[in-house]
C-alpha cells in the first residue's frame, strides 16, 4: 500500500504540474484556434453574402442594360420609320405638286395653241374671203350688182 499511496500522489503531483504548465497553453492554444476557425467562418459567410450581394447587382445592373438597350432600340426603330413615313408623304405631296404643275402647263400650252389656231384660221378666213371678194369684184358688172343688193338689203332693215 505503501507503494500505491506514493504512486498516487506522485501522480496527482505529476497532474497537478501538468494542469499549471501544460494544461493552460494547450487550452489556450485550442481556444485561439476555436477563435481563429470561427473568425475564418464569419469571414467566409461575410465574403458569401458580399458576393451574392455584387451578384444580385451585377445581375440587376444586367437587366437595366437589357432593358436600356431594348428602350434604344425601340427608339431607333419608331424614329427610323418616323423619318421614312415623313419621307414618303414629302415625296408624295412633292409628286402631287410636279403633276399639278404640269397639268397646268399642259392647260396653258393647249390654251395658246389653241388660239394661234384660232389667229391662224381667222388670218386665213379673212385671206380666203379678200380673195373670194376681189375675184367677185373684179369685173364692174359684179360690183355694181353687189352693191345694189347691198343697198337693197339696207332699205329692207
Amino acid at each position: 500500500m505503501g507503494t500505491v499511496f506514493w504512486a498516487s500522489i506522485a501522480f496527482v503531483a505529476v497532474i497537478l504540474i501538468l494542469k499549471k504548465m501544460a494544461w493552460g497553453p494547450i487550452l489556450q492554444t485550442l481556444e485561439e484556434r476555436e477563435q481563429g476557425i470561427a473568425n475564418a467562418l464569419a469571414q467566409a459567410e461575410k465574403a458569401r453574402e458580399e458576393m451574392a450581394a455584387l451578384k444580385s447587382g451585377n445581375d440587376q445592373l444586367l437587366k437595366e442594360a437589357r432593358e436600356e438597350r431594348d428602350r434604344i432600340l425601340k427608339e431607333a426603330k419608331e424614329i427610323g420609320d418616323k423619318m421614312r413615313s415623313e419621307a414618303k408623304e414629302r415625296a408624295q405631296l412633292e409628286g402631287a405638286q410636279l403633276i399639278s404643275n404640269a397639268q397646268r402647263e399642259i392647260e396653258n400650252q393647249k390654251k395658246a395653241a389653241i388660239e394661234e389656231l384660232k389667229n391662224q384660221v381667222a388670218s386665213l378666213s379673212i385671206e380666203i374671203a379678200e380673195k373670194l371678194v376681189r375675184e367677185k369684184l373684179s369685173d364692174n358688172e359684179k360690183q355694181s350688182a353687189l352693191n345694189s343688193k347691198l343697198i337693197q338689203d339696207l332699205k329692207v332693215n
